[in-house]
């Protein structure tokens, strides 16, 4: 958060648990919590176990021509949002105020003067979007959630094999939907617990059997999220 953010909300700030600008550190604690990418695939508790795989073994993906065309263009598309709408970029990862595994990392945070946070969340897509892609309207809402932000600005740019089409990002205002937090708290909850069980039943095997005299270590693993 810049200086002025955090002088005016304070314990917004106190909430920060890494900066994505250290890539390792802010991996390491996004493996110790359920993050708006973790949320993107709750379509229902059908998706718990697969969600599990993924949050234990990792997705296996690495990135591709149009992640990185992402990161490229985020910058500019964060600076043409600040100069338009007055939402500075932002790189922290913030948790909620109750439950400290709840985490997000909006790409943009403002906070006006009586203390109300807005957002933004910034895509890129080789697609003429009709409405906002469900998985990202749910990393929105889980961003509010964590936040405690009434609306969220999704700013994104359409590009045709990778050359932005027009002159500017298109921008929408997604309010938030406590309806469906909740629906995505309880969804967050079976997931944490689907964690739990798994990694308390690979520690009672594993205290079971005799071990190596060295064991590999995988730190970026969710074993934390264990109480």
């Amino acid at each position: 958060m810049t200086p002025e953010l955090a002088a005016r909300s304070p314990e917004l700030a106190a909430r920060v648990v890494a900066d994505s600008r250290d890539r390792v550190a802010w991996i390491r604690a996004r493996s110790r919590g359920i993050t708006a990418t973790d949320v993107a695939t709750l379509t229902s508790v059908n998706a718990i176990a697969k969600a599990a795989d993924a949050k234990l073994m990792g997705s296996g993906f690495s990135g591709n021509a149009y992640t990185t065309h992402g990161r490229v263009r985020e910058p500019e598309i964060a600076a043409w949002v600040a100069a338009t709408h007055g939402i500075q970029p932002s790189s922290a990862l913030f948790h909620a105020v109750v439950e400290k595994r709840h985490l997000a990392t909006p790409d943009g945070v403002a906070v006006d003067t009586d203390g109300r946070i807005t957002l933004c969340e910034i895509k890129t897509t080789n697609k003429s979007w009709r409405s906002i892609p469900r998985s990202y309207l749910r990393q929105i809402w889980w961003q509010q959630h964590v936040l405690g932000a009434e609306r969220t600005l999704v700013a994104w740019e359409q590009h045709d094999a990778f050359i932005p089409v027009g002159d500017e990002p298109r921008c929408a205002w997604v309010d938030r939907d406590d309806a469906e937090i909740d629906k995505l708290v309880g969804l967050a909850t079976a997931l944490i617990d689907e964690l739990y069980e798994r990694t308390t039943r690979a520690r009672q095997g594993v205290e079971r059997m005799p071990q190596p005299a060295t064991t590999p270590r995988e730190p970026f693993r969710a074993l934390a999220l264990a109480d």
